[in-house]
């Protein structure tokens, strides 16, 4: 103990966060790519899928949320037993799972197997985003921490920048299968491949990586002991992160940011189809444009965050500039107009998440700090997820146009601006 003490008074030894980073967040911000792109790319594909299928937009909505339902029963349970088993074991079980979920979606023939399928695919999904924000939790200071997780969720980002393209080409592509189901079949197998290649890349701890210095595994476990030392304010226990009102405060406030978030993610490539005549291709190649904005915004928010360290203002700010970026684009009614408006909204949301998800992981230690971050995802993304893409749908099919839904979503991301603001200050002296 005495031993440890001594260690973490000394210098940290020269760059060893950024060699974590830098070992670290490339193959994570691949796989969560790759979650993204499996979870997000039926929006490109339900524009030659809805036919085949016979969906509507209403019960496209209603597909596309269903996912959520799935994938909110089993979060909590997920994140527990990846405490218990490992990360690495868990995640490379949940990509694998996921990954063949969504290859076989080729073989969907109507609504019910969209609305089976969906399901499954949030249930095989269960547990991998609060994995790895737990996970990063346990190798980067907390510091450095919102930079890191920024950094990582550019991932969601670049699944628009490249998957819009990507789609665009995959749908195109004829043969024995129509372009949705090349698109399924060849955005599933690679994430398989990478839950193969995560049993050899990731592991559980600093102390088991081989390749940190022996006084780099000391002073980094030392650090992040540090920051819940016994007797602390920070909560250990599973009922700590499952009971905290914090992470039900945090929950109710990413369920407003969630609901924009995937008001974009879900609908970015029809929102532009009613405002033009373009072809598939172009759709899905144009429909990258707010993604690549939301990649950049969101680490330089991060970095800032870091910087300042206020991370509710900086949250409120940016959900602020998210909210009327979906409200600009319900009053705008040309191309160039819509997708700078929706580069707004994506910019504003996505820069949201660094700072935030750095917000649970200062009250939460252990065992709560997996229940309560997957409490707070899961709560997010039932209300955000579910509920949002299901209103979009329904509203469209009975108005004719999304405006509505537009401007319900808008509100409700102007609602999160405003939840934040109450939550306790999670750099306040003493918490």
């Amino acid at each position: 103990m005495l031993t440890e003490h001594l260690e973490h008074q000394l210098a940290p030894p020269p760059n060893v966060v950024a060699k974590v980073l830098w070992r670290l967040i490339p193959f994570m911000v691949l796989c969560y790519f790759m979650n993204y792109m499996d979870r997000v790319n039926i929006q490109f594909a339900k524009l030659e899928m809805n036919s085949a299928l016979g969906l509507n937009d209403a019960q496209y909505g209603f597909g596309a949320g269903i996912f959520f339902i799935g994938y909110c029963l089993f979060e909590v349970p997920s994140n527990l037993i990846m405490a218990r088993v490992g990360a690495r074991i868990w995640m490379a079980r949940i990509m694998i799972s996921w990954g063949l979920v969504s290859a076989l979606m080729l073989f969907m023939t109507g609504v019910k197997s969209f609305y089976s399928m969906r399901f499954l695919l949030g249930v095989a999904e269960a547990g991998f985003f609060p994995g790895m924000v737990y996970y990063l939790s346990m190798w980067v200071p907390r510091a450095q921490r919102a930079r890191a997780l920024a950094w990582f969720l550019t991932s969601t980002a670049l699944a628009g920048v490249i998957g819009g393209p990507v789609a665009g080409m995959l749908l195109g592509v004829r043969g024995r299968l129509a372009g949705w189901q090349w698109l399924f079949l060849l955005e599933g197998l690679p994430t398989i491949a990478l839950g193969i290649l995560m049993l050899r890349v990731l592991r559980d701890r600093p102390a088991q990586a081989s390749w940190l210095s022996g006084a780099e595994k000391r002073w980094l476990e030392a650090e992040l002991a540090s920051e819940h030392p016994e007797g602390s304010t920070a909560h250990h226990r599973l009922r700590d992160g499952l009971a905290h009102p914090r992470v039900w405060m945090l929950a109710a406030v990413y369920s407003a940011i969630i609901f924009g978030f995937y008001t974009i993610n879900y609908w970015t490539a029809s929102l532009l189809k009613e405002v033009s005549g373009a072809s598939t291709r172009v759709i899905s190649t144009l429909s990258a444009i707010p993604f690549l904005s939301a990649a950049i915004a969101m680490v330089l928010v991060g970095l800032l965050s870091d910087r300042r360290g206020n991370r509710r203002a900086i949250v409120a700010i940016c959900a602020a500039i998210g909210a009327a970026g979906i409200f600009g684009a319900a009053a705008s009614h040309s191309m160039p107009a819509r997708i700078v408006w929706l580069s707004v909204a994506a910019a504003g949301i996505w820069s949201t998440l660094g700072p935030f998800w750095a917000m649970p992981s200062r009250l939460l230690r252990g065992t709560a700090a997996a229940a309560g971050i997957a409490v707070i995802n899961s709560i997010g993304n039932l209300i955000g997820g579910f509920i949002g893409p299901t209103m979009m749908g329904h509203l469209k099919m009975t108005s004719s146009t999304y405006w509505l839904g537009l401007v319900i979503s808008a509100s409700v991301v102007t609602l999160a601006s405003v939840l934040v603001m109450f939550v306790p200050d999670d750099e306040a002296p003493g918490q």
